[in-house]
């Protein structure tokens, strides 16, 4: 299942993508959360992405359609959103409510997540 809009595809990730999608989780991480530290050196979390959330967990990935690029990621846990980014740059182009919308779809009984404290834009963009 794949959704396009916007000249953006959202499509289940492969393992092809595991590489594109940590970039976009550390790059994301790094514009948002700057007083955060992370557990988990660059080389960590890409394993993580390629070892279990792209083959085990249901990872969607948002794509450019022009050039293939990915530009956001979202991991789904049983009834838990549990990981979505984008590119700091792509953010403000209605793909993190696409991933939401998906997530609801795909999620009918309901969701719930968390978010860092500090991360003033996701508490506004989930409110």
């Amino acid at each position: 299942m794949s959704r396009e809009g916007g000249g953006v595809v959202l499509r289940r990730a492969v393992a092809a993508d595991a590489g594109a999608a940590a970039g976009v989780w550390l790059r994301s991480f790094a514009a948002a959360l700057p007083t955060v530290v992370r557990p988990r050196t660059d080389d960590e979390v890409q394993g993580y992405f390629r070892h279990v959330l792209v083959p085990l967990r249901e990872t969607w990935v948002a794509e450019v359609a022009t050039d293939r690029a990915v530009v956001g990621v979202m991991v789904l846990a049983e009834g838990e959103l549990s990981q979505l980014y984008l590119a700091p740059d792509w953010r403000g182009r209605g793909i993190g409510d696409r991933f939401v919308a998906l997530a609801k779809e795909l999620r009918p009984g309901g969701l719930s997540l968390w978010t860092f404290q500090v991360n003033a834009p996701a508490h506004r963009f989930y409110l």
